[in-house]
């Protein structure tokens, strides 16, 4: 039934009680929240989220064209999977319309896409990609959408009770991927994006690396934006070679500048001695290696932590058939992308809550509830089966959201991105011990 939406009395109270470490809420959320409690802006009940045979409204959004990191493939990946799912006769019955939004990479265009999810009656927003939650979430919280598989690239994802995340994001990736080099390298260090995201990067990869007895990184700042890194990459050579008995380790993640770094790295490099490069999924997949000349370019040999099985695996199966059918010919999409997976697997995720409420109303209430709780997803084994509960292992340390910290470790071998090591690391333990205060 279509109509007003219900106070949200139980989102109140979660961010009310939630542990003091996971304080990234924003203050805009609280009002809004304590707002709605008082009675002083009932939100509008959701279109597409009535009770009959109408159309399920969700969004999609990430930052296109812009000149730093860019994730086309995921809302093109969504339209192609609206397009698949209805033309199987739908979600129990009813058509999925799919609404996307550039965020532009940019503070306002991400308020603009959530206030626009609102408008339109979004019941939910489903794998996306955006680095600015203190601009989108007080929006979706206000009206009680939930965010279901963001990509993990903020830990605001992991600390909001309206998000729904489906990896262990940059935490886990990071603290995964740290632990690894402990093992095998001398000084490290980290060239990361000089913004608020990436001032949370240095204490999840030194985690790791405290977890295996080695010193924390070095931290490195770079414009994310940049179209050169040679003076970058240059303090990153002195800062790793200065201990001869250990190879040093450069770990570049600066999304989509990746590439750029590690051109201007393999240019420069040939003046220091060896040292090894690792980063995580997300910064780099296969295209990204191919592109930079596969066995031969600067990747070779580069550890890459990931949330899922390499993109060869035959789990993907089913997500390759949808853009086969779907998305052939559109290089936006490909699957070998992570935002790419991410979207599959939200998708599947959002695909099996509405399947949970049969002939109920589809509502954003009613999906978070469902959700809320106790709701077990399955993936087909690229993630373990999904469950969000609010407090969880991780809520001491500021994660109170993250309920899949599993890692997969990949190495580029002969110019492909195969795994490392069999099966899922979880990184949960290490996270749990970290000092992220």
């Amino acid at each position: 039934m279509t109509g007003r939406r219900r106070i949200r009395s139980i989102l109140l109270s979660r961010l009310l009680h939630r542990p003091v470490r996971a304080g990234a809420l924003t203050t805009g959320a609280l009002v809004a929240c304590a707002s709605l409690a008082a009675g002083c802006g009932i939100v509008p009940g959701a279109t597409g989220g009535s009770g009959d045979d109408g159309p399920i409204t969700v969004m999609t959004w990430a930052p296109q064209d812009t000149k730093a990191t860019n994730k086309p493939g995921m809302p093109a990946f969504a339209k192609a999977y609206a397009r698949w799912v209805n033309s199987q006769g739908g979600i129990n019955g009813r058509r999925l319309h799919v609404l996307t939004c550039n965020d532009e990479n940019d503070t306002v265009a991400a308020a603009r896409c959530a206030r626009r999810a609102v408008q339109e009656g979004a019941v939910a927003v489903v794998g996306s990609y955006s680095q600015y939650t203190d601009s989108f979430m007080p929006a979706l919280e206000g009206s009680g959408i939930p965010y279901i598989g963001g990509y993990g690239i903020t830990n605001d994802e992991f600390t909001s009770p309206l998000s729904y995340p489906v990896n262990g994001g940059q935490p886990a990736l990071l603290a995964g991927l740290g632990r690894t080099l402990a093992d095998s390298c001398g000084p490290v260090t980290l060239i990361r994006p000089d913004t608020i995201a990436g001032d949370q990067l240095p204490p999840l990869l030194d985690s790791g690396l405290e977890a295996g007895g080695h010193p924390r990184s070095g931290d490195q700042r770079a414009a994310e934006d940049a179209t050169s890194y040679s003076d970058q990459a240059v303090q990153a050579l002195e800062r790793v070679t200065t201990d001869v008995a250990g190879r040093g380790c450069v770990v570049p993640a600066l999304g989509d500048r990746t590439n750029t770094f590690m051109d201007s790295f393999r240019r420069t490099r040939a003046d220091y001695p060896e040292v090894r490069t690792a980063t995580v999924l997300g910064s780099v997949d296969q295209s990204t290696i191919d592109a930079s000349g596969g066995a031969s370019g600067p990747y070779e040999g580069s550890y890459v932590t990931g949330w899922y099985p390499a993109a060869g695996d035959a789990r993907w199966d089913p997500m390759k058939k949808v853009i086969k059918e779907e998305a052939f010919g559109d290089n936006r999409v490909d699957a070998a992308d992570a935002g790419v997976q991410t979207t599959w697997i939200a998708y599947t995720v959002f695909k099996q809550v509405v399947e949970s409420l049969g002939d109920g109303e589809v509502s954003a209430d009613t999906v978070s509830e469902a959700l809320d709780s106790g709701l077990k997803v399955t993936t087909g084994g690229l993630t373990p089966t999904l469950q969000w509960d609010f407090q969880d292992e991780l809520a001491a340390v500021g994660f109170p959201r993250l309920v899949n910290a599993n890692v997969t470790l990949q190495v580029v071998r002969d110019g492909r991105l195969v795994a490392a090591r069999k099966g899922f690391t979880d990184v949960t333990k290490t996270l749990r011990e970290a000092d992220l205060g």
